[in-house]
Order: C-alpha cells, then sequence, then structure tokens
C-alpha cells in the first residue's frame, strides 16, 4: 500500500522549491530557450532548470519510482509509480510577466494516461502564493480550507477555455467557443491548464474545456476538481489528434458536454 501521506508531503515540498526557483528566475529575466512544435510554443531556460531540479529530488527520494515530464522526457517506473510534472505551466505567461503560471507534479498508479490512477496532486502558483492540493480520497486544499466546486450557473457558467498555439487550429477552437456561448455568462482564458483545473475546483470558474492538452497539464488539476466534487470528461481527438477534455461541477457538467460533443 502506497502512504499517500508520505507521497503528498514530498510532492508539496517539491513544487514550493521548484515554484521558488521559477519565481527567483523571473525575477532575473526570463531566456527563451527554443521553440516547439511552432514559434508560439516556447520553452524558457527556465523551464529546463526547474525540471531538473523536480527530476532530481523525485530520484533522491524515491529512486524506484518513474517519471513523466514536458521538457526531459520520461523514465519507466520500478514500483508501479510515476511522477508526472509540467516544471512551469503557461510558460507564454511566465515569459510576458504574468502571474498565471504554476507547477504541476502530480503521482499516478500505472503508466497509461487514459487508465491511469492520480494518488496525488499539487499545483502551485508562486505568483499568486497559491498552492492547491488533493489525494485520492482526502479531499481538495488550498491554505487550509477544503474546496468545492460552484454550484450555482442560474445567471449562466463562467467558463474557461484555451486556444492551440497551431493558427491552423484556431478556427475549430473558435467554433468551440460558438458551442459553449449559450451557457455562458462569461468566457475567460487564462492559459494555464493546471490553474483552469483549479479555480474549477474552488468555484472560481465553473467550467473548463480545452483542447490538446498533454498529460502533464491536466495529471494534477484534474485530481484536484475531482476530489473537489467535480467531474472531468474527454472527447475523442479531433483530426489534429487534439482529445478535448471537459471538467465542471455537476451543476454544468452534463449539459456542456453534451453541447460540445464533436458531430459525427
Amino acid at each position: 500500500m502506497n502512504d499517500l501521506g508520505e507521497l503528498h508531503r514530498l510532492a508539496r515540498e517539491i513544487a514550493l522549491e521548484a515554484g521558488q526557483l521559477a519565481a527567483l528566475r523571473r525575477a532575473e529575466g526570463v531566456t527563451i530557450a527554443a521553440s516547439k512544435a511552432t514559434i508560439a510554443d516556447i520553452v524558457t531556460e527556465a523551464d529546463r532548470e526547474v525540471e531538473a531540479l523536480v527530476r532530481s529530488r523525485i530520484a533522491d527520494a524515491r529512486p524506484g519510482d518513474g517519471f513523466l515530464g514536458e521538457e526531459s522526457g520520461s523514465a519507466e517506473s520500478e514500483t508501479g509509480l510515476t511522477w508526472v510534472v509540467d516544471p512551469i505551466d503557461g510558460t507564454v505567461n511566465y515569459a510576458f510577466g504574468m502571474p498565471t503560471y504554476a507547477v504541476s507534479i502530480a503521482v499516478v498508479e500505472g503508466s497509461d494516461p487514459a487508465a491511469w490512477q492520480s494518488l496525488v496532486g499539487v499545483v502551485y502558483a508562486p505568483a499568486l502564493d497559491e498552492l492547491f492540493e488533493a489525494t485520492l480520497g482526502g479531499g481538495a486544499w488550498l491554505k487550509g480550507e477544503r474546496l468545492r466546486v460552484g454550484t450555482d450557473v442560474s445567471a449562466g457558467a463562467l467558463i474557461s477555455t484555451g486556444f492551440g498555439y497551431d493558427p491552423a487550429s484556431h478556427e475549430s477552437d473558435l467554433a468551440l467557443v460558438h458551442q459553449m456561448m449559450p451557457l455562458a455568462r462569461d468566457l475567460r482564458r487564462l492559459g494555464a491548464a493546471s490553474i483552469d483545473l483549479s479555480y474549477v475546483a474552488m468555484g472560481r470558474l465553473d467550467a473548463y474545456v480545452e483542447r490538446g492538452l498533454k498529460p502533464w497539464d491536466y495529471a494534477a488539476g484534474a485530481l484536484i476538481v475531482t476530489e473537489a466534487g467535480g467531474q472531468i470528461g474527454w472527447h475523442a481527438p479531433d483530426e489534429a489528434g487534439r482529445p478535448m477534455i471537459v471538467a465542471g461541477g455537476p451543476a454544468i457538467f452534463d449539459t456542456l458536454y453534451e453541447r460540445t460533443t464533436p458531430a459525427s
């Protein structure tokens, strides 16, 4: 039996240290290291440095565990547990000096994102001084307060979404916005999936929908949502291979999921 308390303590400790390093490098000035699939999808030197720190701390404390990170790839697990890490979720926000970026760390059992069980999720937004955390069956928390998803969408739901970096995807992303607007009080675009999901968990947002997330984008945040009483659902990948996540509380989830179901 895995000790969730110990895994949680370690994830929390590493996230705080990593977030402090990210904030320090942000204060010193950001250096763009490379672009990814498109010129708009960037990675900073801080992304790489923060992930190296996280990976080193995990390897020291739990050398048999697996690792899946955005910047440095994967390592097979000998224990059945894998750490899924986004060192700086919201890199573009980070590069532009916006505070909506976070370190996202999850511990999962299994190796397949479609079937693994998240055990621990920690999302630390250092510029906002907020650390969201959850353990399987233990609830979701922020600063000692238990999180609960929102319950009142009578005036419409506050929905967050995102857009792909590839300009070719923008038309379909805007069509998705059009599908959601009849349910919406308003829309938000935060630029960091881990924060979007954490905000759904605490009721700052009613729902979040986006195509094209990677496992490190949602592994921690999805557990935080479900432990706060919310639901997570997926639509099949589109023609560009981008699956769609739908997250929300019971007051909006079913209606939003149905409305965003792609036409067959």
